[in-house]
């Protein structure tokens, strides 16, 4: 399969732009490229009749999240997402137009929580507030206006880690529900790099330097046994959510996507898993240069509609 034209165009492109090095490269400079990236393969962003910032508890305090809906009504089902960017990028304004998106194609309610990021907050303070902020939406459900009883958590790449960890701690401690766990391109391991991490260490937009650098930022790039970093190297839970997993097939992070989602249903977890096998790593964010993420986005959607039943 060779890789989709359009994104193959945007590669070129990139590859002609000044990189800067990893003395240079600085958080803030990472979330400044995060939303120039933004900008230009998103797209424009959709109509949507309820778009209305929030906060809701952290794990330390309140952090902010945002409500999207095509209707203003109550009891609506829920997904609760959290963004990409490897733990210290990314934030409610990079993944808005994925957010809305999602919530008119599945015609369900999403919340976007803006966890802490590293370096700033180390881990684990990213997953302890996606714990707690679900917590919180569970318990001031009639006030958000959301179903407690259809909850579902998601997230791409660093935030398809955090939308697992919520689901798995979920089974673990007796609730919320979790009706399924969308996971997009999601890191579920940060030891080996091995498989696709190998084969597609440079060259399509997310690369190994890049990793290290998040990971550097996040964890000082030391190995912690913890199953919120790791979750494909610990036992899967009972009890734990259906999932939908997607993965790409040029992105460094495909062979840990495809491996979590056999040990989910080797474990006996109602498991969807699709390759899509023309795209990097990112494509749900780049509908502008991807038609195949955008439809892969409606599919995503009504994966999660038909959960909630």
């Amino acid at each position: 399969m060779s890789l989709d034209p359009g994104l193959r165009a945007l590669l070129d492109q990139l590859a002609l732009a000044p990189v800067p090095t990893p003395e240079e490269d600085t958080p803030a400079l990472g979330r400044a490229m995060y939303v120039a990236m933004r900008d230009a393969v998103s797209g424009p962003q959709p109509d949507i009749g309820v778009l209305r910032d929030i906060t809701v508890d952290g794990a330390a305090g309140p952090i902010k999240a945002r409500i999207y809906d095509s209707v203003d009504g109550a009891n609506r089902p829920c997904l609760i997402y959290f963004h990409g960017g490897g733990f210290v990028i990314g934030d409610l304004d990079s993944h808005d137009t994925l957010c809305r998106q999602l919530a008119l194609d599945g015609g369900f309610r999403v919340i976007a929580v803006d966890y802490r990021l590293a370096p700033e907050h180390k881990f684990p303070a990213a997953p302890d507030d996606c714990i707690a902020a679900t917590n919180y939406i569970f318990k001031n459900a009639a006030k958000l206006g959301v179903d407690p009883a259809r909850l579902a958590t998601a997230g791409d790449s660093a935030g398809g880690n955090l939308a697992t960890v919520v689901a798995r701690h979920a089974a673990k401690n007796g609730g919320p529900k979790i009706s399924l766990q969308l996971l997009i391109y999601p890191v579920t391991e940060m030891i080996r790099d091995k498989g696709s991490r190998t084969e597609f260490a440079d060259g399509y937009f997310l690369t190994k330097a890049r990793m290290d650098w998040f990971d550097a930022h996040y964890t000082d790039g030391k190995f912690q046994n913890d199953d919120r970093l790791n979750p494909l190297l610990f036992d899967v839970p009972a009890g734990l959510a259906p999932a939908y997993v997607v993965t790409a097939g040029f992105d460094p992070l495909r062979d840990e996507g495809r491996e979590y989602a056999d040990k989910l249903k080797a474990a006996g977890v109602a498991t969807v898993h699709i390759n899509y096998d023309d795209q990097i790593h990112g494509f749900f964010n780049m509908p502008a240069v991807s038609r195949v993420g955008r439809q892969a986005i409606t599919d995503a959607a009504k994966a999660v509609a038909k959960a909630f039943g």
